[in-house]
């Protein structure tokens, strides 16, 4: 956590001097993520570390990014009656404060072990848009960056601790079955909601995960603007937000063109 503390308002610095707005960083950039998916809380080395959201590590973050609106994943400690509970959670910072948090409400695997379940989806407004958040699983699930769309995103700020298959290795990461899923789901939730996904990943390898990167811009058509490949770096791209937004959903506006009543809705 101190290495990532001493380095991040580097990187921050790096995006400032290439004119970037709105920085994503990938899930559990404070702190790392599980060591293990199957049973995270016997793995050696145990469970990350957990922050508080308005904690010192939060708040250096906060003060860097200045006047950008940059995305952070941390494992959140809440207090409870005196017992600790964690989450996976997304913070927005900028202007010197938090714009907008997310709980991860998927939990895969063992996460359960790890981590509480969020309860819902929200944009909250920033300088650079209406964002809402998604930490990798949640993407998975269509109804989860829907709700976001519903909710006024321009902006879906994806942040992903996503690595690749566990059950079927393949050699080489541009093959493996969860590298094409990861860039799939990307795409889709973009297009399907007519808005901007910026998906950032962790890259290389901690305990027995070896991470994806294909961090990327997509565009409200489904298409990949921007995109890192394997190895760690920054997927840039300009845009004019609400424009292409607009532009997108001047003939075939998918939102307002559903059919609620068609679709089923409750447990199956």
């Amino acid at each position: 956590m101190e290495r990532t503390l001493v380095k991040l308002p580097g990187i921050v610095e790096q995006a400032r001097q290439a004119g970037v707005d709105l920085l994503v960083f990938p899930d559990a950039t404070i702190g790392g993520y599980l060591l293990d998916l199957h049973h995270p809380a016997q793995a050696d080395g145990g469970l990350p570390p957990a922050v508080e959201l308005d904690g010192p590590e939060v708040r250096s973050v906060a003060e860097a990014a200045g006047d950008m609106v940059v995305c952070v994943g941390i494992a959140e400690r809440v207090l409870v009656d005196g017992e600790e509970q964690r989450y996976n959670t997304a913070v927005c910072v900028g202007g010197g404060e938090i714009l907008g948090t997310h709980r991860k409400v998927h939990l895969p695997l063992g996460e359960s072990e790890a981590y509480r379940a969020g309860e819902g989806f929200d944009a909250f407004d920033t300088p650079v848009g209406r964002i809402g958040m998604l930490i990798d699983f949640d993407k998975t699930f269509p109804e989860s960056a829907r709700s976001l769309a519903l909710d006024g995103a321009e902006i879906i700020a994806c942040l992903n601790a996503w690595p690749a298959s566990v059950t079927d290795r393949s050699d080489r990461i541009r093959n493996d079955r969860q590298a094409h899923l990861f860039d799939l789901y990307d795409c889709a939730r973009a297009a399907e909601n007519q808005l901007f996904v910026v998906s950032a990943n962790q890259t290389g390898v901690l305990g027995g995960l070896r991470f994806l990167g294909q961090a990327k811009v997509v565009d409200p058509a489904g298409e990949i603007i921007a995109k890192t490949w394997a190895k760690g770096g920054l997927a840039l791209a300009s845009a004019d937000v609400s424009a292409d937004i607009a532009r997108a959903r001047r003939s075939l506006d998918h939102l307002a063109q559903r059919v609620e009543t068609a679709y089923r809705t409750g447990s199956v």
